[in-house]
């Protein structure tokens, strides 16, 4: 089957679930990708970060996929904020992938404490897109703050912000924020994975365990992951869920035969804790977070 497609504010369609390759191994990942194209994702979202990129362009050209078929998206690392910097940036991502154009290129920070390089950066995304190297861009992390200093700045309106967003961390008021601005909630651990990593700190039971998630699953004959997913669907998120395993990649693909009702989706909204999972985007800065990309 086909994944219905999401429009973002610059009326290019991205489809609304994505595979994500946060945390796979470079010699996971071809594998991993190979599957996922071929349970049908066709959308893969990677970072410069993650140190993956030439695996997913290994995997792509690969599948035999025109590249018209399969929606990129890459995110630039604070070592390469600044606008010539950011334009070098895809230079080496494209390379790395294989291609010429990358569909989306989002800030992967927002660089707090240095975010006059924040800005240069989004304005060296605006020159991409200007020039056709890329189809959108958008941001990553952005609490509403940074929406807000960066549009005071800038000139395009940042067709996704990915962020934290799972049944335990809703982030309400940055969604709603988003929605204002004609920006897509693009959520990172869809499912709460975050909240049950090794090294992250977190002391409390998985989402996968939760009861009434685990109830509502029952209800539908689904697993608790792919309500999850329903969830944030139902709700007009994209998603971008991972997994390395082809059983878990195929069970994240499964998720367009049912719907969720509204009391369902009500339920699911009060599991929100307000704890985060991942790092403060605040407390994101070179001397703790900066680590230089390799060219190649």
């Amino acid at each position: 089957m086909s994944i219905p497609n999401m429009t973002l504010n610059n009326g290019v369609e991205i489809p609304e679930l994505g595979f994500g390759v946060f945390q796979s191994a470079p010699e996971e990942t071809v594998q991993a990708v190979t599957d996922a194209l071929e349970v049908g994702y066709r959308h893969i979202d990677t970072a410069a970060a993650y140190g993956n990129e030439r695996q997913v362009g290994q995997a792509i050209q690969q599948s035999g996929l025109s590249r018209d078929e399969v929606f990129l998206e890459t995110k630039v690392w604070i070592n390469d904020y600044g606008f010539q910097e950011t334009q070098h940036a895809f230079e080496k991502a494209s390379g790395k992938l294989g291609v010429e154009q990358i569909d989306l290129l989002i800030l992967h920070q927002p660089l707090t404490p240095e975010f006059d390089r924040t800005i240069a950066a989004y304005k060296g995304l605006e020159k991409l897109l200007e020039d056709g190297k890329v189809r959108a861009i958008g941001v990553s992390n952005f609490m509403p703050e940074d929406l807000d200093r960066l549009m005071e700045q800038t000139t395009v309106i940042p067709a996704v912000n990915q962020i934290e967003i799972h049944p335990y961390f809703r982030q309400t008021e940055l969604v709603n924020k988003n929605r204002e601005l004609g920006i897509i909630s693009q959520a990172w651990s869809p499912i709460g994975g975050i909240t049950f990593y090794p090294g992250f700190g977190q002391d409390r039971k998985s989402t996968l365990e939760n009861a009434e998630i685990l109830e509502i699953a029952e209800s539908h004959g689904k697993t608790p992951a792919q309500v999850m997913l329903r969830w944030h669907l139902d709700q007009g998120r994209q998603v971008i869920p991972k997994s390395v395993k082809r059983h878990r990649i195929e069970e994240n693909f499964d998720v367009f035969d049912f719907e969720l009702t509204n009391d369902e989706l009500t339920r699911i909204d009060a599991l929100d804790t307000g704890v985060r999972g991942g790092p403060e985007p605040s407390s994101v800065n070179m001397e703790d977070f900066g680590m230089e990309i390799p060219e190649a």
